[in-house]
C-alpha cells in the first residue's frame, strides 16, 4: 500500500474510534432510534430502539481526511467524494422522516427511487464525459462498448447502491462485506498509481473498519440508510472510475446475490400468488430464519465476500 493511502486509512479509523462514543449517546438523546420491521425477523425486535443514522460517522471521517489529503497532496477524487454525498444525503432523508414519524418507512418507494435515478442520471452523464467509454470486461480485457457502457453505469449505479441497502440487516454485515469488497478496488488503484481513488478508498475501510467496532454483534449503533446508501454511492463510484463496473460481478457478488433473492421473492410471490422461493428476502434473513445464529450468518457472508474478491483479483 502506498503511504497516503495508509496514512488515509489509518487516521480515518482513529476519527471514528474517537467520536462515536460521544455520537452513541447523542442519537440516543436526539431519540434517533432504529424503528424494526413489524414483517422482519421476530429476533430483531429486541433492536428497536438502538440509535440509528451512525453512518454520519462514516461520512464525517471520508470526509474530513479526504479533504485534508487533499490540501497536503492536492489529490482528492471529487467523483466519489460527491456520489457518496449525494447517496448518503438521499438516505439520510430517508432516515430523518422515518424518525419523525416513528415509523420504520421514510420516503416512499417513488420517492426514493425518483431522486437515485435523478442523481444515476447525472453521475452517468459525468462518466460519459469524464471516465469514457471503455470497460475492463472479465477474462478478456479493455474494450470500448460505446453507449452500451453509459447504460450499463446507469444501471449499475442504482442496482449497487440499492444491493448495498438492501444488505444492512444483521449486525456488522453491510460495513462487513463493504469494506472487503473496497479492498479489491484499493488493490486496482495501488496498481496503477491512483493517488486520489487509493486514498478514498483507504478512508473507506478505515472508516468501516472503525464503524464495526460499535456495530458487531451486539450493535451499539447502526448505520441507517444514511450509511449503508453512502456506502453503496461509494463503492460504485470507485468502480466506476476503474472502469471495473464488470468485475463488480465478481467481487461483490455477494450483494448481487442479496438483490437478486429480493428480485425473486417478489417476483415468484406475485406470479405464484403467494409463495415463496426463500424463508424471506433479503438473503441473509433466508439463513437466519433457517436456524443458524445472526453472527454465523454475517461471518459466512464475509467469508464468500473474500472468495469473491480473491476470484475477482485472480481473474484481473
Amino acid at each position: 500500500m502506498n503511504e497516503p493511502a495508509l496514512y488515509g486509512l489509518i487516521i480515518t479509523y482513529l476519527c471514528g474510534i474517537l467520536t462515536l462514543p460521544p455520537l452513541i449517546p447523542l442519537l440516543k438523546r436526539l431519540k434517533f432510534g432504529q424503528q424494526i420491521r413489524e414483517e422482519g425477523p421476530k429476533s430483531h425486535y429486541k433492536k428497536a430502539g438502538t440509535p440509528t443514522m451512525g453512518g454520519l460517522n462514516m461520512i464525517f471521517g471520508i470526509v474530513l481526511v479526504t479533504l485534508a489529503f487533499f490540501f497536503v497532496t492536492g489529490k482528492v477524487d471529487f467523483y466519489a467524494f460527491l456520489m457518496m454525498l449525494v447517496y448518503g444525503a438521499v438516505g439520510f432523508l430517508d432516515d430523518l422522516i422515518g424518525i419523525v414519524q416513528k415509523h420504520n418507512e421514510g420516503l416512499t418507494v417513488m420517492q426514493k427511487l425518483l431522486l437515485q435515478i435523478v442523481a444515476a442520471l447525472f453521475f452517468t452523464v459525468w462518466a460519459y464525459f469524464h471516465v469514457g467509454t471503455v470497460l475492463y470486461v472479465p477474462f478478456y480485457g479493455p474494450a470500448d462498448l460505446g453507449l452500451l457502457t453509459s447504460f450499463i453505469t446507469f444501471i449499475a449505479i442504482l442496482s449497487i447502491t440499492n444491493a448495498v441497502n438492501l444488505s444492512d440487516g444483521l449486525d456488522g454485515l453491510c460495513s462487513g462485506l463493504s469494506l472487503i469488497v473496497m479492498v479489491f478496488f484499493l488493490i486496482v488503484a495501488l496498481l496503477r498509481d491512483e493517488t486520489g481513488l487509493s486514498i478514498f478508498a483507504g478512508c473507506f475501510i478505515g472508516a468501516c473498519l472503525a464503524f464495526l467496532c460499535y456495530n458487531i454483534k451486539p450493535a451499539k449503533v447502526f448505520m441507517g440508510d444514511t450509511g449503508s446508501m453512502a456506502l453503496g454511492g461509494a463503492l460504485c463510484a470507485v468502480a466506476i472510475k476503474e472502469q471495473m463496473l464488470l468485475y463488480f460481478l465478481i467481487a461483490g457478488f455477494v450483494f448481487v446475490l442479496e438483490a437478486l433473492s429480493v428480485v425473486m421473492q417478489v417476483g415468484y410471490f406475485k406470479l405464484s400468488h403467494g409463495k415463496r422461493i426463500f424463508r424471506m428476502a433479503p438473503l441473509h434473513h433466508h439463513f437466519e430464519l433457517g436456524g443458524k445464529p445472526e453472527m454465523q450468518v454475517v461471518m459466512m457472508f464475509w467469508s464468500w465476500a473474500v472468495i469473491g474478491v480473491t476470484a475477482a483479483l485472480i481473474v484481473l
